[in-house]
């Protein structure tokens, strides 16, 4: 019997988030266990008129085997084919479905950052150049890493998408939007934490689900240099099937000059190596989907859990004026709904998770 859940979300992707136009190309991409959504996605933008409609199904193994046996030549090599793909197509729709969260743990750290400078202009295009969208389709392997029962987790996530009201949330985050962009300075004081960002200049993005799904926040960016004190991190940081425990990070003008973990602390900083972006901040964002209270260790629901703010190291988006530039861009999650506040411009503007203004 058909999930109607399942059919909700298809047609919110495809309706909402990529605004599909009849007569587009679109590609989109997932791990074989996401056939059932993949499916109705088909079935939606076909009814509607798709051109044409490229499915790619993928799984863990094949990143695994490829980190395994390639040469230096490998990774270092070009992929033309999936860039071709990319130019080629108008809108586009990630869809992960783990089978197995900890899929790439094995593979040396030092091969996967040097891949990912190798296909940044791939990721590059898709992010400026098609509709884009990424979503989440629930999995044994994510429920379990959500410390949930397959059918909490199923809740979880259907919730989460198809129980908000996208027009209504894009209203209610314009004016913190245009908060923000008025905003010279943010403090954020919490447990181990007392930070200062100046985003003087930049530009703020109220998010509503046209590139996350669920979605839930306002980012900015931040002024390059303007970085100054400490960050701690009660939630584990996750980057390439990897865990980093109790991360703080340290700056001064800008850079991490300082990165600490109770676990993998050492491959926390050969990600921080990667290249010179990579140890600045590519953005600020505030979670604002209350809807989301849990953490589950995937970026796509914790960053827009409601009451936590997230910095992200490396690349910016140039939409909010960023300058940074990286091969990585890693978004890590502070909760601030115990004892955190936001200052703006030395304001207070939330409490413990609540928004005063």
């Amino acid at each position: 019997m058909k999930d109607p859940r399942i059919v909700s979300q298809a047609q919110i992707l495809v309706n909402h988030s990529i605004n599909f136009k009849k007569g587009e190309r679109v590609l989109i991409s997932g791990d074989i266990e996401a056939k059932p959504l993949i499916l109705e996605i088909y079935k939606e933008l076909i009814k509607k008129g798709a051109s044409e409609v490229r499915v790619n199904f993928s799984s863990y193994e094949f990143g695994e085997a490829f980190f395994e046996h390639a040469s230096k030549s490998q990774i270092e090599g070009f992929p033309k084919i999936a860039f071709n793909e990319i130019k080629n197509v108008d809108c586009y729709i990630a869809i992960g479905s783990d089978k197995n969260t900890r899929g790439l743990t094995g593979v040396d750290a030092t091969k996967i950052t040097k891949r990912s400078v190798i296909t940044r202009p791939i990721t590059n295009w898709r992010v400026d150049k098609t509709k884009w969208v990424i979503t989440r389709f629930p999995t044994e392997a994510l429920s379990q890493e959500a410390g949930m029962s397959l059918s909490d987790y199923e809740d979880f996530v259907f919730d989460s998408i198809n129980k908000v009201n996208w027009k209504k949330l894009k209203t209610s985050q314009e004016k913190l939007r245009k908060l923000i962009d008025k905003t010279k300075k943010v403090r954020i004081v919490g447990k181990g934490t007392d930070i200062t960002l100046d985003i003087m200049g930049r530009k703020a993005e109220n998010c509503f689900g046209t590139h996350n799904m669920p979605d839930g926040e306002v980012f900015t960016s931040v002024v390059e240099n303007g970085v100054e004190g400490v960050i701690s991190y009660d939630f584990p940081a996750v980057f390439m099937g990897r865990e980093f425990h109790d991360v703080v990070l340290d700056f001064k003008k800008g850079i991490v000059i300082k990165a600490t973990a109770s676990k993998g602390e050492k491959d926390l900083n050969k990600i921080l190596d990667t290249d010179k972006g990579a140890r600045r901040v590519g953005e600020l964002g505030f979670g604002n989907n209350y809807k989301i209270s849990k953490f589950s260790k995937s970026i796509l629901f914790d960053e827009k859990i409601g009451g936590t703010i997230h910095i992200a190291l490396g690349k910016g988006y140039k939409k909010t004026l960023s300058k940074n530039n990286s091969a990585i861009h890693w978004d890590m999650i502070k909760d601030l709904r115990s004892g955190g506040k936001i200052y703006f411009d030395d304001k207070l503007v939330q409490k413990n998770g609540k928004w005063m203004v």
